[in-house]
């Protein structure tokens, strides 16, 4: 497949429990600790990413101990930005195929997670994507009941626009194109 571009949203519809779910994945890059501190610093792109999210996903290499240093700075820029919210969160140790190159003891992601309040996972994206979606079906199912004991009432906060994805944006003005390029064609012949 193409490599995605940076910060691409993904889009995806499946059922849990018999319940139409539609799945965006809001990929933010960039998120980095600024000059060895504990601050990150990140993109204006995944401050709205942040607002608009019902749930998270941190994903770290457990080959690259500086991914998973950003969690929680990470996170707590999140509590800044959602203060009160209880908003479900999944830490998933990625790499999990790579144990010679190991820089994370499960035992660390575990810990965070716990510390962080989510669940956490291990998986391989090379070897096993389906480890991957049943992670992503996990969060699912969590967001659908904290989003039912809410008696209906949906997560309120900032109203942002939620992002387009680029390769939607693109598909869309080349289709634009064609139509156009057809339409002429046509009266010209």
């Amino acid at each position: 497949d193409l490599p995605s571009p940076p910060g691409a949203l993904y889009s995806r519809k499946f059922t849990i429990d018999g319940e139409q779910i539609s799945l965006q994945v809001q990929d933010t890059p960039f998120v980095s600790l600024e000059d060895d501190t504990d601050s990150i610093c990140c993109q204006e792109q995944i401050n709205r990413s942040i607002y608009w999210a019902d749930g998270f996903v941190f994903v770290y290499s457990i080959t690259d101990y500086e991914s998973f240093r950003v969690l929680r700075p990470l996170h707590q820029h999140i509590r800044r930005i959602h203060p009160n919210a209880n908003i479900p969160l999944l830490l998933m140790a990625n790499k999990g195929d790579l144990l010679r190159a190991r820089q994370v003891a499960s035992k660390e992601g575990l810990q965070l997670a716990t510390e962080l309040g989510g669940t956490y996972c291990e998986v391989s994206a090379r070897e096993n994507c389906e480890g991957v979606r049943e992670a992503f079906q996990q969060l699912c199912q969590e967001l659908s009941r904290s989003s039912s004991s809410c008696n209906g009432e949906k997560r309120r906060g900032l109203h942002l626009v939620r992002p387009k994805s680029p390769n939607m944006q693109d598909l869309k003005r080349r289709l634009k194109q064609a139509l156009t390029s057809k339409g002429k064609s046509a009266t010209t012949l």
